[in-house]
Order: structure tokens, then C-alpha cells, then sequence
């Protein structure tokens, strides 16, 4: 059972994220909180804990921004997934680089938002599609420069294959898709990315992307 905590500051949305993803018979939701700060509080309290985070970002109080460096910080185990109206670059960058393990946008059919926690659960990245198409066209810079970013990862000793992976964990791209991408079966994908945070000395899926933003000059 997958215990989730709703984090909105809009109390119609999180009753009705509750009641939606309380549908879901593997999902248990564990609570619900107006913000950041009141999410930390819950994850500390008796009883409290969760797996999964579904966070708003634009919220009063402590936002989801904060509200995901906190929760990281103090509970590296919850993943955390942003569910948000806006798709701000400043935004994405930053929820990324504070450890959110995913973001989507409030326009997905339900189903999708249960998805996504069951794969961030899993420990996979997801980015919502429009989103991951924005990143991907941040992740395009100047000829001269791509060399020497291509360099920067490959001084960690990647491969070739390896730098793909890389890459298309930055995208957004679930073990799955990389696994279809590459004509690759996913265990052997799932290796790779055992063998990727060996190399870079990261810890999760999360950091490989982050890093990969910053090889490019983002964030």
C-alpha cells in the first residue's frame, strides 16, 4: 500500500485529489496539508508518515518549492511529486533541484496523476510530456558548447550508452520509455542507471537529472 500526503492550499482541490486517489485499492491517502510547513508536521507526527508527497507549488505559507527541500531534508525517503497549474521554468528547475521526483501539470486525466505517484514510488523521475518538451529544448546549447558539456559527464568515465541514459532521465523518460528508446529490456536499463550513480556518486535518479541541467549551464 502506497501511503500519500495531499499538500494544497486550496481545500476544494485537496478533497477532491483525496477522494480521487483514495479510488486507487494500492493507494492509501495519509493525510492532507495547506502548505509546506503543515506537511513537514504531519510527516513527523504519530502516525504521519508517507511515501509519496502530491504537492501543489504556488501556495501560501510555505510553498512547494521550500516545502520539498524541507521534506527532503528531513525525509529522504518520501518521494516527492509536484502537481501544479503552472509550468514556470524557474519553478521546475528549482523543484527538481531541491528532489522533487516528478512534476505534472493539473490538465492530466485522473488516472495519470495515479500513475505517477505508483512511479515515483518506484523510484522513477516523471516529468509531465509539455514540460519535458520545454527541458529538452533548454538541454540543446551551442554546438561549441555541447562538446565540451559531452566532455564534462564523460570525465565521470561514462559511455556513450550511459550518456544517453543520462540524458533522457533529464527528459523525463521512465525505465520503460529509455528501454523502448534504446531497444534495451528494462533490467538492463535499471543496470545502467546502477552503474551511472556508481560513477557520479549520486544517490538517485532525481540528482542524475539535476546534474545533467547543470552540465548544460541550467540551474
Amino acid at each position: 500500500m502506497i501511503k500519500v500526503l495531499i499538500v494544497d492550499d486550496d481545500s476544494f482541490i485537496r478533497e477532491s485529489l483525496k477522494v480521487l486517489v483514495g479510488l486507487d485499492p494500492e493507494i492509501e491517502v495519509a493525510g492532507t496539508a495547506g502548505d509546506g510547513f503543515e506537511a513537514l508536521a504531519l510527516l513527523g507526527a504519530p502516525g504521519g508518515g508517507a511515501d509519496v508527497a502530491l504537492m501543489d507549488i504556488r501556495m501560501s505559507g510555505c510553498g512547494g518549492v521550500e516545502g520539498t527541500r524541507l521534506i527532503k531534508e528531513a525525509y529522504p525517503h518520501v518521494a516527492v511529486l509536484m502537481l501544479t497549474t503552472f509550468d514556470d521554468d524557474e519553478y521546475i528547475i528549482e523543484a527538481l533541484r531541491n528532489g522533487a521526483s516528478g512534476y505534472l501539470l493539473k490538465n492530466i486525466p485522473p488516472d495519470r496523476i495515479i500513475q505517477g505517484i505508483k512511479t515515483v514510488h518506484e523510484g522513477n523521475m516523471l516529468i509531465h510530456p509539455d514540460i519535458a518538451r520545454k527541458l529538452a529544448g533548454f538541454l540543446q546549447p551551442p554546438v561549441r558548447q555541447e562538446a565540451a558539456h559531452r566532455q564534462a559527464l564523460e570525465s565521470y568515465g561514462l559511455t556513450k550508452a550511459e550518456l544517453t541514459i543520462v540524458s533522457s532521465i533529464a527528459e523525463g523518460l521512465t525505465n520503460k520509455e529509455i528501454a523502448g528508446k534504446l531497444f534495451l529490456s528494462e533490467g538492463t536499463v535499471k543496470n545502467y542507471i546502477t552503474d551511472i550513480l556508481s560513477k557520479l556518486g549520486l544517490r538517485d535518479r532525481t540528482q542524475i537529472a539535476i546534474l545533467y541541467l547543470k552540465s548544460q549551464g541550467i540551474g
